[in-house]
Order: structure tokens, then C-alpha cells, then sequence
């Protein structure tokens, strides 16, 4: 949610989409005891209207109602799925589809939100529609290629070596069809 104006209330309050009324309260009561303005300690007013902010619209039912529907669509919006563009056929195709699908959602995820530039394994299941446990070895092998890392509180960012790779992936995949579309000589 960071292309519009309407802030991430989720990521405010670091809880999933999926979370309970009751966990959106305890959370909320958590954060705002650490960042309360009169925590001498902690303190920080701006955060603490943040959260405040985002708590108002999460505990109430109808509000949050309307807030997912835009929340959705938002981040299917900024997902670019690099496999729509054909049928991919074949096991070992279609998770190579999938591993530039992880790449490309943590590539825009990082050049639109540079200070969060990770994603948590549930919001890629969410975003790539694949269920974690088959998203599972995809994380693995890009993680020993190191084109991706685990970063602050397991988020998964891409790395330098994984957006060089889904570059060359695209120049590739625009290169094969450009030729595919040349007309005979």
C-alpha cells in the first residue's frame, strides 16, 4: 500500500491480513505501551498515531471490511507476474516461473518501499497464490543462490546478485520474443 496514499495498517502494527480481532487488540496494546509519547524511554508520537491510526480502522469490523477490499487490490495491482505472459509447461518451467515470480514481487516490493524491503513467506503466498509449503523449495534454492536473504524478523529480500539475475532474465525473455515476432529474412 505504499504506492497510494492510504498507509499499510498491517505492516503498522506487524500483524498478517489474517489475524484475529483479538490478536489486532493485543498487538496494538503491545505497541502502543512501547511508543506511547509518555514512555520516556520508547517514546515516539508519531509512531504511536500510527498505530493508533491503524487500530481504529482494524478493530472495527466495518471499516476493516472496507479497508481489505482496497488492501487487496492494491497489492495485486503492483504484482507483475513474470509467467503471464505464456503457458509454461512442464514442472522444472513452471518453478522457474515461479522463482522470477518471487524475484520480481521482491524487486518491486523493494524499489517501492525501500525502508521495509522485505516480505514475510505468508505475504509472498499471498501475492505469488501458491501455498507455502509448495513455495518452500523455491525459497530454499533461491536462498542458496543467494539471490535472496533473510533479513529483520525473517522477511525475505531480494539481493544484488537477484536482481542482476532477474534482469538478465528479462532482457532474455525480451530477446526471445522479439525473435519469435521477426519476420523471415
Amino acid at each position: 500500500m505504499q504506492d497510494t496514499d492510504t498507509p499499510d495498517h498491517y505492516e503498522t502494527l506487524q500483524i498478517s491480513p489474517n489475524a484475529d480481532p483479538d490478536m489486532v487488540h493485543r498487538v496494538y496494546r503491545l505497541l502502543a505501551q512501547r511508543f506511547h509519547p509518555d514512555n520516556s524511554q520508547t517514546g515516539d508520537a508519531g509512531r504511536f498515531r500510527q498505530l493508533h491510526d491503524a487500530y481504529a480502522v482494524l478493530s472495527n469490523p466495518e471499516a476493516r471490511a472496507q479497508y481489505d477490499i482496497a488492501y487487496h487490490q492494491d497489492r495485486h495491482l503492483r504484482v507483475k507476474l513474470v509467467s503471464s505472459a505464456g503457458h509454461v509447461e512442464g514442472d522444472f518451467e513452471y518453478e522457474q516461473a515461479v522463482r522470477l515470480t518471487v524475484l520480481e514481487v521482491l524487486y518491486t516490493h523493494r524499489r517501492t518501499d525501500a525502508r521495509e524491503p522485505g516480505l514475510f513467506d505468508r505475504d509472498l503466498e499471498t501475492i505469488v497464490g501458491r501455498p507455502l509449503e509448495q513455495l518452500e523449495f523455491t525459497f530454499w534454492y533461491l536462498l542458496q543462490r543467494n539471490l535472496i536473504k533473510r533479513g529483520e524478523q525473517s522477511r525475505l529480500i531480494i539481493t544484488v546478485d537477484g536482481v542482476d539475475y532477474l534482469e538478465q532474465q528479462y532482457a532474455r525473455n525480451v530477446k526471445k520474443r522479439l525473435n519469435e515476432h521477426a519476420e523471415p529474412v
